[in-house]
């Protein structure tokens, strides 16, 4: 492979693009929850958060690059594919665009994106390595993104759309945390605290699902509130069938936790959460538009976690583990 592929192949990896439909379809169901109308505001809300999401991808590997040097060489920054400089620069530039564009629609969403800025940051450099307040910070990254999507896409932010970014907030925490169970063996030599290594993956478990039902049950208790209750009842129930059948596999395996199962939870969920943020569009703008959104972005990320998921977490040894049936 040329230097030029291998260059490509890094940054595509850093962006895990199975990943990168869900912070524009946030975005996008911040605005029409807010009353969003098609136009440049509603394209600003897909933009602006997915352009927060590949800065703080960036930034989160220049700030592991210690870390991952220890349980996963095979990235692009430890296998020296990518350069920690590169990987920072290509951070605050997207976290830069991201804040013009905003700037250009409602200078007002700026603020929200240099919260978000912030906020990568102090969970890559601080927060990550000490347990639950790491989660917390990375699903709080979820819930701005919403509520940037409502100042982009309709200048305001009403009480349903602060709402839903408390049960965004809940459920990332969830998934992020799900996401750590994986990692215990790097975390744990790296010096990192997460809640499976400082607390034990029943606890992780048992937190994570605690977070991720909190959430679920507000979706489902808000169905009146919404404007067009069949496709987001339909679209929430779907999503409930994903999180369950992800958190079914790690209650299955709660007293001991095969990393590849973890990460196959945990795939369940990046889905899911999409078809959460399809049933919030589908409240607001119809069942038909959310489909239009939430079918290809689906297919897209299916395929991108088949073909770069397993690769990406675990090192060449145990890849081949992680893709037995």
């Amino acid at each position: 492979m040329s230097a030029v592929r291998r260059g490509i192949r890094a940054h595509v990896e850093t962006w895990r693009p199975y990943t990168t439909c869900y912070p524009a379809m946030v975005g996008i169901a911040g605005a029409v929850t807010a009353g969003a109308g098609w136009g440049v505001p509603l394209l600003a809300a897909a933009v602006v958060p997915a352009l927060g999401w590949l800065s703080g991808h960036y930034l989160g590997d220049y700030f592991d690059r210690e870390l991952d040097a220890i349980g996963k060489p095979q990235r692009p920054i430890p296998s020296g594919r990518l350069s920690p400089r590169a990987a920072l620069a290509c951070g605050v530039g997207c976290a830069a665009a991201a804040a013009v564009f905003a700037l250009l629609v409602n200078w007002n969403a700026v603020l929200l994106v240099v919260v978000a800025t912030a906020g990568i940051v102090a969970y890559s450099r601080f927060c990550k390595a000490r347990g639950l307040s790491g989660n917390l910070v990375r699903g709080s990254l979820t819930a701005l993104a919403l509520a940037a999507g409502a100042l982009l896409g309709a200048d305001r932010v009403p009480w349903t759309v602060l709402v839903f970014a408390l049960v965004f907030l809940a459920h990332d925490a969830a998934s992020n945390l799900v996401g750590t169970m994986r990692d215990v063996d790097g975390d744990r030599a790296g010096g990192y605290r997460s809640v499976p290594v400082r607390s034990g993956i029943p606890v992780a478990v048992r937190t994570s699902f605690a977070l991720y039902a909190s959430g679920l049950l507000v979706v489902l208790a808000l169905a009146e509130a919404v404007p067009q209750r069949g496709g987001y009842s339909a679209l929430a129930t779907v999503a409930a069938c994903a999180g369950t059948a992800a958190f079914s596999l790690l209650l299955e395996h709660i007293r001991e936790l095969p990393p590849r199962k973890a990460l196959r939870a945990h795939e369940i969920l990046v889905a899911e959460r999409l078809v959460l943020a399809g049933a919030l569009i589908a409240g607001a703008a119809g069942l038909w538009l959310a489909l239009a959104v939430l079918v290809p972005a689906l297919v897209f990320s299916l395929g991108a976690q088949a073909v770069l998921r397993s690769g990406h977490e675990f090192p060449t040894a145990e890849r081949r583990e992680a893709t037995l049936p």
